[in-house]
């Protein structure tokens, strides 16, 4: 510090500086406003439009990197750091997405093909766009089953009926024979069940896409702020129940429909403890003998994972394992157990979404983009900041939705970043976007060549596969007694949407989780904090009386503090904790009247044990209490009534002999009361920049006022 600042340190120090009783005489402070521009609102539109719609070379090639971040960061790309590290997780990570993306291709409602489809597309369309370096985009599991849902549901509404083998089909310009789902029975359509299922998931994913390109192109990103993380815990949580039930008939072997609407979670253990007699015992010993596999080598995985180079592929192993079982056993001909059927090579010729369909799944469409958005957003803003770069979240939201829009015309369906094999992607090594392309090349190999190898493959392998992957969801429930003692409201949030997610269904379960935690925060905000406050010994620091000990109060001065923004909803409350932690004008001059009808000598009469213990203590205060301050740092905004609660309070008050003083207002409180004509120029001396500026300035004027009463002394305000 130089010498002139410490000097100019020390002046403003003694202004404030605590004398034999509290103060040396008092000195305002004045901070001078800036002056508010003045805006015409035409010229600021045309100066914007000038601005956004100016082309130059530099412009446009600014605006090309950014909206292909690859163009950037890939010419600059060090092989000899990144190429091994990309090579590996990215081969892992194919590896593991095979089965699973086969897995979760029934949970979609649609044939295991189109689940290599998307795990492939999305991968090459992140590379482009993306910003995060690490997370793996691709088939999400919660994503699947909402599509899954709206695909029945729109299936059923076509009239479409069970499977059944057909020669030829949709596949006839790949292979000769393949399984085929039965046509519709009511429209009798060319297109038959798979088609149209297909059909129905591309154009909601194509609409999914479109909502987040054009978040993006409105700067609405904001909105996944509405998400926190325990809504989204409790939401994937709640949808993990319904994954679970939705997956328990392949686990058995049983052929019921799939429930959908409110309350799907009852209806289908409905119908499975009805079917239970017509369990496939095959395809049961199988799920038994694949979770005893899949659960403790996953926990061996997470458990040695520090000290393993790569996770064991252990879901590719039981996959090989039970189809070589399968395809040798004749499971399928000898005990009726289900299989994956035939999927073939190669890629459908590319084909533009049912633009008759939009109508009935634009909705649908809106909360799958939000949630696809929301995890993807979340995923990679928690590993740039792990691993020290920068996310953009609008061109987030472009990549996201550039991975379902442009997917959407090649058979897939919707996707977004997952957890799981993120996790993964990061602990074998990834350093870039590079990664996603190695894996995109795995599958492509697996479209091309291995596929229909995997025709014998049980339906319950898959099950149990998607099942497994749940295990991290569930696991949150362990998590419960570490949030309950940090946040009450947060596990209460949690278990609200969780519940309203898996009882009854995806969509109004996370309608009901926002709504739930916008009243939440209202509910913080109406009955907030509001401590009566004393300074330590020989300081300028002020706190809650409640909270510390040994803090010092000035006889005859009150500093509230209340910890909220004022406005309509909490001004009742702001009143009643002011008059009870002070006094109660009302029952003040309730009082004065009292006495002055019975012609009392008194100041002031001991109310009866029913009135309010506020009003009592004036009587007792000793002196009596002549200022209050109100500390107004936590007040982030006024409105209307907020204003007049604060004219109102001032009014009772003053009525009553008592000053209301309001220190540390930010700017936008204080020019809210300028505004709502709170105190006119020459009342500014009752708003202070600081709470001890405020107390200096009480105790003076009671300073002033007790030794020139009788010469008519007056405040300085300068």
């Amino acid at each position: 510090m130089s010498e002139k600042e410490e000097d100019r340190f020390v002046n403003l120090s003694s202004d404030l500086a605590v004398n034999d009783d509290q103060c040396h005489h008092y000195c305002r402070i004045l901070l001078e406003p800036q002056e508010e521009k003045s805006t015409n609102f035409k010229d600021y539109v045309v100066t914007k439009l000038k601005k956004t719609c100016c082309c130059s070379p530099a412009k446009a090639k600014n605006w090309i990197f950014g909206f292909m971040p690859v163009l950037q960061w890939l010419p600059k790309y060090d092989m000899k750091k990144y190429l091994l590290g990309d090579m590996m997780s990215g081969l892992i990570v194919g590896i593991l997405l095979v089965p699973q993306s086969i897995a979760y291709s029934l949970l979609a409602g649609q044939e295991p093909i189109y689940g290599l489809y998307t795990s492939f597309f999305a991968g090459i369309i992140y590379f482009l766009f993306g910003t995060s370096r690490h997370i793996s985009v691709g088939i999400f599991g919660v994503l699947c089953l909402m599509i899954g849902e709206v695909v029945d549901r729109e299936v059923h509404k076509a009239g479409y009926v069970m499977e059944h083998t057909v020669k030829a089909g949709l596949f006839n310009h790949i292979n000769k024979s393949v399984t085929i789902p039965a046509v519709n029975q009511t429209s009798g359509k060319i297109c038959d069940r798979s088609c149209y299922a297909i059909t129905v998931g591309t154009t909601v994913t194509f609409i999914a896409g479109v909502y987040q390109v054009a978040m993006g192109l409105f700067q609405v990103g904001f909105v996944s702020i509405y998400l926190s993380d325990a809504l989204l815990s409790g939401f994937v949580t709640g949808a993990s129940f319904t994954i679970l039930t939705s997956q328990a008939k392949y686990l058995l072997g049983l052929n019921i429909p799939r429930s959908n609407g409110v309350g799907s979670l009852i209806t289908t253990w409905i119908y499975i403890f009805k079917n239970i007699h017509k369990t496939n015992l095959c395809d049961l010993i199988t799920s038994l003998l694949c979770l005893l596999v899949l659960v403790p080598t996953k926990e061996l995985n997470e458990h040695f994972k520090s000290k393993l180079k790569a996770p064991v592929p252990t879901e590719l192993i039981v996959v090989v394992a039970a189809t070589l079982a399968s395809h040798f056993g004749k499971l399928n001909e000898n005990y009726g157990s289900s299989i994956a059927g035939h999927i073939p090579t190669g890629f459908l010729p590319p084909r533009v979404p049912d633009w008759n369909l939009i109508p009935n799944v634009a909705v649908d469409a809106i909360a799958i983009s939000i949630i696809g958005f929301a995890i993807t957003v979340s995923l990679s803003e928690m590993f740039a900041k792990k691993h020290g770069y920068i996310v953009r979240a609008n061109q987030e939201m472009y990549a996201i939705g550039f991975c379902n829009i442009i997917p959407a015309f090649f058979h897939c369906f919707t996707t977004s970043a997952a957890l799981a094999k993120t996790l993964v992607k990061e602990s074998t090594g990834c350093q870039t976007q590079v990664s996603s392309v190695i894996t995109a090349l795995v599958l492509l190999l697996v479209l091309l060549v291995i596929a229909p190898l995997f025709y014998s493959l049980q339906k319950c392998v898959l099950g149990v596969i998607t099942i497994v992957n749940l295990r991290g969801a569930l696991r949150k429930f362990g998590d419960l007694p570490k949030m309950w003692r940090l946040s009450k409201m947060d596990t209460v949030i949690w278990f609200i949407t969780m519940l309203s997610s898996a009882l009854l269904s995806t969509e109004i379960g996370l309608l009901i989780g926002v709504c739930f935690s916008m009243f939440c925060v209202i509910l913080r905000t109406q009955k907030p904090e509001a401590p009566i406050l004393g300074h330590v010994e020989e300081s300028e620091i002020y706190e809650s009386t409640c909270a510390y000990k040994n803090l010092q109060t000035e006889p005859g001065i009150k500093i509230f503090r209340f910890v909220a923004p004022l406005y309509y909803i909490n001004k009742e409350c702001f009143k009643s904790a002011l008059y009870k932690k002070t006094v109660s004008p009302i029952l003040v001059k309730a009082a004065q009247k009292k006495a002055a009808k019975r012609k009392l000598k008194e100041k002031m009469v001991t109310l009866s044990g029913g009135q309010n213990e506020a009003s009592m203590n004036l009587s007792h205060e000793s002196p009596e209490l002549h200022t209050i301050v109100i500390d107004c740092s936590a007040l982030q905004f006024l409105d209307t009534a907020g204003i007049q609660t604060l004219k109102e309070v001032r009014k009772d008050y003053a009525d009553i002999g008592i000053q209301v003083l309001l220190a540390q207002c930010n700017p936008s409180v204080r020019s809210a009361l300028c505004r709502g004509e709170y105190c006119t120029k020459e009342e500014e001396n009752v708003l202070f920049y600081s709470v001890h500026q405020a107390l200096c300035f009480a105790l003076d004027l009671k300073k002033q006022q007790t030794l020139g009463a009788s010469n008519g002394l007056s405040i300085s305000t300068d």
